[in-house]
C-alpha cells in the first residue's frame, strides 16, 4: 500500500511540474510590481467564532489596508467585537481557480460572475477586500457606513467588504452583485 502512495504522489508531483506555467513577465523597460503573486493563506487556522470559517493572517495586503485592517480589529475589540479575517489577499491563481470553480458550480461565467470575479476584476487580487467572518462581525462593520474606511461593497455578499479612505464620508450605494462592478 506505501508503495502505491508513494507512487501516487511521485505521478502528482511530476505532473505539477510538467503543466507549471511560469507567470508573465514585463517586457524589458516596463515598470512592474508583483502583488499578484502573494498568495492567501490556504493552510490558515479555523476561525475560533465559527469553524466553518478560517482565520488568516493578512499577508499580501496593501500597507495602507493592513493598517486599516489592524486599526478596524482594534476598534472592534474595543467594542468587544470579534472578527476573523475568512480571506483576504488572493493571489490571480487562487482567485481564477475560485472563478473555475464559480462556473462548473453555476453553470456559467455570467452566473458566477455574480459571486466571484475574475482575476483582472477582484479587489482580493489587488489586496483592498477581505471577507469577514462570523456575519455578526460583518454587520458591526457595515453599520459603521465606512467610519474606519470599509464598506461593503455587494448586496449578496453580506461578508465581503472592501477599503478606501475615502469612504469615511460615507460607503457608496451597494451594487447587487460583483457583476455589476465591471
Amino acid at each position: 500500500m506505501r508503495i502505491v502512495v508513494t507512487l501516487a504522489v511521485t505521478l502528482l508531483v511530476g505532473l505539477g511540474v510538467l503543466f507549471y506555467m511560469e507567470p508573465t513577465r514585463p517586457m524589458p523597460g516596463e515598470a512592474y510590481v508583483e502583488l499578484v503573486n502573494v498568495t492567501g493563506d490556504d493552510e490558515a487556522p479555523k476561525c475560533a467564532l465559527d469553524q466553518r470559517y478560517s482565520d488568516e493572517a493578512p499577508r499580501g495586503l496593501r500597507d495602507d489596508v493592513l493598517a486599516a485592517w489592524n486599526s478596524l480589529k482594534g476598534k472592534a475589540a474595543a467594542e468587544n467585537v470579534k472578527m476573523c479575517l475568512n480571506d483576504g489577499k488572493r493571489s490571480a491563481w487562487q482567485q481564477q481557480a475560485e472563478f473555475d470553480s464559480a462556473v462548473r458550480r453555476f453553470g456559467s461565467a455570467d452566473q458566477a460572475s455574480k459571486y466571484v470575479l475574475t482575476p483582472e476584476a477582484s479587489n482580493h487580487v489587488k489586496g483592498i477586500a477581505v471577507d469577514i467572518q462570523p456575519l455578526s462581525a460583518a454587520s458591526w462593520v457595515e453599520r459603521s457606513n465606512g467610519k474606519h474606511g470599509w464598506c461593503r461593497r455587494y448586496q449578496n455578499e453580506p461578508w465581503h467588504f472592501e477599503y478606501d479612505p475615502s469612504y469615511v464620508g460615507g460607503c457608496p450605494s451597494m451594487l447587487p452583485n460583483a457583476l455589476a462592478s465591471r
